[in-house]
């Protein structure tokens, strides 16, 4: 691990802030990221020097900002190891998700078929896929969990059979930090027949990814998880799965041609990327992808997952703590409860010390009736984070025990 956790810090204004009095300690990046001054400045410097439509007009500022956001494609696409005209910029993971499962789901999941997901997935890896089964009259099918959080093959092998048309799992769980065997998924998936759609929005911001190696056939993550700006998505899709989907957001730049009664689109990706986009916001994750880049993925990579592994044992040593999920092989996050306390009252104790957590179902209920539980504490973590923030994440607990006892 290589990585110099103090100087990184300075990049980011908002940790110098205080919060209540104290020091901010944020742990909530799988909420979102912090973002470094250099997206920061690459968004303003868009707005003052740039700012235009893109694919539109021959105006030098045209021309540059189509420049400017045709260079985030490649490098999004270098950043996942896959060609540019693959990649589909979105408002973020779920639109990247609602994408495929109209655009494609639609087109090829018929009557009987069945789709597959696990009960650990996002609201949005979920829902998407619950309103193609109804439209579809398909049905859904769960791979099961072992108890441990992690997902159990041998139910993947029961699921995953030759009426599955479409398999979509998170590589990571935003709630259990249980990494998904996601190379192997991909294998059961593509021997049936299946296409594997992967929910990466806990897994590019924190591991280096080759979306050849995984197996993927469609990807979907957010820029803001990974230090780039919000309302910034991508959906990589094989191009082959590309050319048999629909738009499903028609009007301005997505069509080749246009008369009274008959529309053809315009070659991928610009098909799926009807309107004006969030251009800035895209410049600004260009910024973000470089700054990881200069990091090191490989670098954040094992340094998240060192984090991860550390934070998890440390909860686990402490007396009326319950810490879910497996380890120590997991991302960077740690959901827990403490005893008789309800986790918003947690979150909120944390606060009047500077430490930002999440509490709730985290958009995923059905994990959450897995686990027998309503809520949970989470405090997930970046590569802005040290040992220190876990420090202070385990004083808080102990002084909110302390606090609740009385």
């Amino acid at each position: 691990m290589t990585i110099a956790v103090q100087d990184l810090k300075a990049d980011f204004p908002i940790l110098s802030r205080s919060i209540h009095g104290q020091r901010l300690t944020y742990l909530d990046s799988a909420a979102t990221s912090q973002k470094p001054a250099a997206v920061i400045a690459a968004e303003l410097d868009y707005y003052q020097k740039t700012n235009a439509n893109i694919l539109r007009s021959v105006h030098t500022l045209a021309e540059e900002s189509t420049l400017a956001y045709a260079k985030v494609r490649t490098l999004t696409a270098d950043f996942i190891h896959a060609q540019a005209d693959e990649v589909i910029f979105t408002r973020g993971t779920t639109e990247s998700i609602n994408l495929v499962a109209r655009g494609y789901g639609d087109v090829h999941v018929r009557p009987g078929d069945n789709i597959v997901l696990t009960p650990l997935e996002h609201h949005s890896n979920l829902i998407p896929w619950q309103q193609l089964a109804k439209r579809q009259q398909a049905d859904l099918r769960y791979i099961e969990l072992r108890p441990d959080g992690n997902l159990s093959l041998e139910s993947a092998r029961q699921v995953i059979d030759s009426r599955t048309k479409m398999v979509a799992i998170a590589q990571v769980s935003n709630v259990l930090g249980t990494i998904l065997p996601v190379r192997t998924v991909a294998d059961l998936a593509h021997q049936a027949g299946a296409v594997l759609v992967v929910d990466g929005a806990q897994s590019v911001p924190h591991q280096a990814t080759d979306v050849v190696a995984m197996g993927a056939d469609f990807l979907a993550f957010s820029a803001h998880k990974m230090c780039g700006p919000t309302g910034v998505g991508v959906l990589w899709g094989k191009m082959a799965h590309l050319k048999t989907m629909s738009p499903v957001l028609f009007g301005g730049e997505m069509i080749a041609y246009v008369d009274r009664d008959h529309a053809t689109w315009a070659d991928i990706p610009a098909r799926f990327e009807g309107g004006t986009p969030n251009i800035a916001g895209v410049v600004g994750f260009g910024a973000a992808l470089e700054y990881l880049a200069e990091v090191g993925m490989d670098n954040v990579g094992a340094y998240m997952s060192h984090l991860g592994a550390l934070a998890f044992q440390r909860l686990q040593n402490l007396s009326g703590v319950t810490v879910y999920g497996p380890g120590p092989d997991r991302g960077p996050l740690v959901s827990f409860n403490i005893d008789g306390v309800h986790p918003h009252d947690v979150a909120q104790a944390f606060d009047a010390k500077g430490v930002a957590i999440r509490a709730g179902h985290h958009c995923a209920q059905p994990l959450m009736h897995w686990l027998g539980v309503n809520a949970t504490a989470r405090a997930s973590f970046y590569l802005y984070n040290d040992i220190d923030d876990i420090d202070v994440l385990v004083d808080a607990i102990e002084s909110t025990k302390r606090y609740f006892a009385r």
